[in-house]
């Protein structure tokens, strides 16, 4: 039973996993892909959920209100970059301004802070009532999404205007020589990038059952744990790679938190963590996602020589 249990766990993290995965993409466009840190997807995130939320309690169906939420996001990214590139306030302070903004939209549209999907149809909910096991419904439906996300990013990637949007991240100098707008490419990886978020908050509230005006606190640290843990197990990549890590690192970063927390439920283990230490454990997790790469290339450089 102990076994069961502890399998069960690792289920339930990788199923978060996959659904954060979703803002990890988000994430790595603006944040790897553009060369832009920002803060919206704080609010994003719960924008998302907000609205998933809202509109499947109002009896829209589910996959129809993720589509509403991802355009919430957009919408959110649009903001963003407007304040950016219209506007010229620095990236960071447009981020946070929008994130700022949005809790009060936040509110206004759940109505109170925390919004309750019981008894109500999701997507998850759905998929049961075709007789597929509940505890597998969740890993199904994150994979689906997630496999039909990575191959659009990919494809996109390859367009002109996705190559466009990678060469402003790089070298923006270069697009304006060539006679590219970087404004509007930045303003169009924001939207993107903000959807993925967005959506990522839809799946999420209701694959949890509810929206919560305080569930994005963090988002940005999270997306960047995966990012970074994505980007240490696949040093050696290309785009597709790097896009499957981040899904993959999101992964290894929900396990990693439900092995911590299912050792800390031990009667005898020393300290007991509990949700409220989950900032602590994850900044930990990104520090050390951060020097792995540094103190891989010294272990490697240190025992070529000694090989010599």
């Amino acid at each position: 039973m102990e076994i069961v249990s502890w399998l069960w766990n690792m289920q339930s993290g990788a199923t978060l996993g996959i659904i954060w995965g979703i803002m990890g993409l988000g994430l790595y466009l603006t944040y790897r892909v553009l060369n832009y840190a920002d803060l919206t997807v704080d609010g994003s995130l719960t924008l998302g959920g907000a609205i998933s939320a809202v509109y499947v309690a109002a009896g829209v169906q589910p996959i129809v209100a993720i589509l509403l939420a991802t355009f919430g996001g957009m919408m959110a990214g649009l903001v963003t970059g407007f304040l950016h590139t219209k506007l010229r306030i620095p990236d960071l302070l447009a981020g946070i301004l929008t994130q700022f903004a949005l809790y009060t939209v936040n509110l206004r549209i759940m109505g109170k802070a925390n919004f309750g999907l019981l008894n109500q149809v999701t997507i998850f909910s759905q998929l049961k009532e075709l007789g597929i096991p509940s505890k597998w419904v969740g890993l199904i439906v994150g994979l689906v999404f997630v496999v039909v996300l990575i191959i659009l990013v990919y494809c996109f990637f390859g367009t002109e205007i996705g190559c466009a949007l990678r060469a402003t991240g790089n070298n923006p100098d270069m697009v304006k020589a060539m006679g590219g707008n970087t404004k509007v490419y930045i303003m169009l990886g924001l939207i993107v990038g903000n959807g993925l978020v967005a959506m990522s908050g839809a799946m999420l509230a209701q694959y949890q059952g509810y929206a919560d005006i305080n569930m994005g606190v963090g988002t940005i640290v999270i997306g960047l744990a995966s990012i970074m843990i994505g980007e240490v197990l696949f040093s050696k990549r290309t785009y597709f790679h790097r896009l499957a890590g981040v899904i993959i690192g999101s992964v290894v970063y929900r396990i990693i938190i439900a092995i911590v927390l299912r050792i800390s439920m031990n009667s005898n283990f020393i300290i007991k963590i509990t949700a409220d230490d989950m900032k602590l454990i994850t900044a930990v997790i990104v520090i050390i996602a951060l020097i792995a790469p540094n103190m891989k290339d010294r272990f490697l450089s240190k025992f070529a020589k000694e090989g010599k």
